[in-house]
């Protein structure tokens, strides 16, 4: 008895140990129960990260059905067309980069084909029917033809366009080294974003 006295705070440890055994299942086991409801989550997440992939573009001038569309993303300027009924008669097919991965809100013109004996420089990779330059398709010498740039901004909008994306809105400029936006505002009436 006095043996029993003397060591029965020892008995409390191995109960102390399995109460925290048992406690700590239990948090283990609403950890799990928690956790379940996880791949709902993920699905929802899924759901709503594949509409924001969906892009959606103006497809204009020279195809059967102008009008927005909405694409997926990954998709090419030929889809767009294609969702568009294609391209008509009229249609200048040089006007269009037909491999250029779509952007969201891209306006897609389809040029109409020059009157036979005009030479027109609008038709060129870079520019357009607007006759404005499209810097995220126009080469060196068409950017060069941009006022306020020369062959060093010329070169590092090119590179800027390759290293990171296409620019998107006008405002993606500022980023090249060496433009301002006093040499945006100079060139805003002139170029074509995207």
């Amino acid at each position: 008895m006095i043996f029993l006295k003397r060591y029965a705070w020892l008995l409390v440890i191995p109960v102390l140990f399995i109460l925290v055994f048992f406690l700590q299942k239990d948090e283990e086991q609403l950890v799990i129960q928690e956790g379940d409801s996880i791949p709902n989550e993920e699905t929802d997440f899924t759901e709503a990260d594949s509409a924001a992939k969906r892009l959606v573009v103006d497809v204009k001038g020279e195809v059967a059905r102008p009008g927005i569309y909405e694409l997926e993303a990954g998709l090419r300027v030929n889809d767009a067309i294609s969702m568009a009924g294609g391209m008509t008669k009229e249609a200048d097919q040089t006007s269009v980069n037909l491999a250029q991965k779509i952007v969201d809100e891209m306006v897609i013109l389809v040029a109409t084909t020059a009157p036979e004996g005009s030479s027109s420089s609008s038709a060129s990779s870079g520019g357009g029917s607007t006759g404005k330059v499209r810097v995220n398709q126009a080469s060196v010498e068409e950017i060069q033809a941009l006022p306020g740039i020369g062959p060093s901004k010329a070169e590092a909008i090119i590179k800027h366009r390759e290293e990171n994306s296409l620019f998107k809105k006008p405002e993606d400029l500022l980023d090249v080294s060496g433009i301002g936006e006093k040499t945006l505002e100079n060139m805003l009436d002139v170029i074509q974003v995207p």
